[in-house]
């Protein structure tokens, strides 16, 4: 349910509702890199001034009375505690412990000391968080009951400044960050606006055209990338013209067709009621059955067009030996009547084959219809099937006279046929457009077996 509500929100508000939390995420990510960047700055300046105070006690240390003593300069000292702004604590022992001066308690350093090398860490005195910085040095001799040789200073002082100086710090970044946030958020928002205005004058343009305005839309103006679909739109109004010119030019030819077999039909009937003669009337009769059945043939061709130019194809694996017997049977009968010798040739085995097997039917039923319609009466007409590699094919080829000159530039256009022919020109229509919904073609050739007939071939791919 949520995702169709994020599909359904304007592209505005997807990108804000994208761009957002990537750059919330990148803006913590910022912040704690702010953080981490400010601490290790305020220890290393801190700790600066932890090792000029551990300077100064070192240069104030002396052994020459025999014992350890450090002649504190106070002012120094007092200064350092107050630029620290909080408590300032140090010792001053040799290493082994035995001698010292100062606050003896103070923790450890986290690992043995270097001569010469100061360490600053981190640590609990007394409740409370402060750096240490110690440093460690060789003796020049040995005070008192000593028996070491090296002498530590430690001086710590209490982390609240740097910590208090680090919020400040991360407190203005946040800030700055957030705001900077919100800037881009609405930037990005009125710049998408600006980016998206090209749109939605198309899309007024459009809402503002009449229903029949099939005009190709201007996109000289329009932005680059906006471009690619404006002329999408373009090609699919282009085609939608064109569907609709043959659809428009289909219904007037397809109402031609019908009202001469119909005016027809009505006058052949009034003249069976007419007529008082009966071997007259039976005659008229005969005509008129006739013509129904030329009617009805017509009006089944047209309903097979029409759904062989919008059905959806529905391949599927087909046997095309099997097909071809199939329509050679249901054409025997009329064949047989006309004394037409057909056969089946190349369906001994299963042809297997890839396509839609209905429209395929009345394709092959069409082209076989014709040749039996068209063809020479006691001749032979032969429907052969065959696949290869590159895709399958269907013939009909009969011993006729061949294909009539005026028809030789018109070959599978609608309502297209010759002098005396008593059809509706749309047998080869429907093969045409049954083999290019498949992605093949008709060809209508001279048969090459016979002097005068005709092949008629339907070639489609393999998928």
């Amino acid at each position: 349910m949520r995702s169709n509500w994020l599909r359904q929100t304007s592209t505005r508000l997807r990108l804000l509702a994208f761009l957002l939390p990537v750059l919330a995420i990148e803006t913590a990510a910022g912040l704690w890199l702010t953080r981490v960047d400010a601490v290790a700055s305020a220890n290393a300046a801190y700790d600066r001034s932890l090792l000029g105070a551990i300077k100064s006690l070192d240069l104030n240390v002396s052994t020459a009375s025999g014992g350890l003593s450090v002649e504190l300069p106070y002012r120094l000292f007092e200064f350092f505690q107050l630029t620290a702004t909080g408590n300032v604590y140090f010792r001053v022992a040799t290493a082994d412990g035995l001698v010292e001066i100062g606050h003896a308690d103070l923790p450890r350093p986290p690992r043995p000391l270097q001569e010469n090398q100061p360490v600053f860490y981190d640590a609990q005195y007394f409740g409370e968080s402060v750096r240490v910085g110690a440093f460690m040095r060789a003796l020049d001799g040995t005070p008192g009951d000593a028996q070491s040789q090296q002498l530590v200073i430690q001086v710590a002082e209490s982390t609240a400044s740097r910590e208090q100086f680090t919020a400040s710090f991360v407190q203005r970044a946040a800030v700055r960050d957030v705001l900077l946030l919100l800037v881009l958020g609405v930037s990005v928002f009125l710049g998408l606006a600006a980016a998206l205005r090209p749109i939605t004058r198309l899309a007024d343009l459009i809402r503002a055209r009449a229903n029949d305005d099939l005009q190709p839309l201007p996109g000289g103006d329009l932005p680059s990338d906006i471009r690619p679909l404006v002329e999408a739109v373009n090609q699919q109004m282009q085609r939608t013209e064109q569907l609709v010119r043959e659809r428009e030019g289909f219904i007037d030819d397809a109402s031609h067709q019908l009202r001469t077999p119909l005016a027809t039909l009505r006058a052949q009937l009034d003249y069976a009621l007419r007529e008082t003669d009966p071997a007259r009337q039976r005659q008229a009769l005969r005509a008129l059955s006739d013509g129904l059945g030329q009617a009805t043939r017509a009006t089944n061709q047209l309903l097979a067009l029409a759904r062989s130019d919008a059905a959806l194809v529905q391949p599927q694996e087909i046997d095309l030996g099997a097909l071809a017997r199939e329509v050679a049977l249901a054409l025997l009968p009329w064949a047989r009547e006309r004394g037409i010798d057909l056969g089946v040739e190349g369906a001994d085995a299963p042809v297997p084959a890839h396509g839609d097997p209905e429209l395929l039917r009345q394709a092959l039923l069409n082209l076989a219809h014709n040749a039996i319609e068209h063809g020479r009466p006691q001749g032979t007409i032969t429907v052969r099937v065959a696949a290869d590699r590159m895709g399958f094919s269907l013939q009909v080829v009969d011993d006729g006279p061949g294909l009539p000159p005026e028809l030789a530039n018109r070959v599978g256009q609608r309502f297209a046929k010759g002098r005396g022919s008593r059809g509706s020109g749309l047998g080869l229509a429907i093969a045409r457009s049954v083999v290019e919904r498949h992605g093949g073609a008709l060809r209508i050739e001279p048969a090459a077996d016979t002097a005068t007939g005709t092949c008629a071939t339907l070639w489609w791919p393999r998928p």
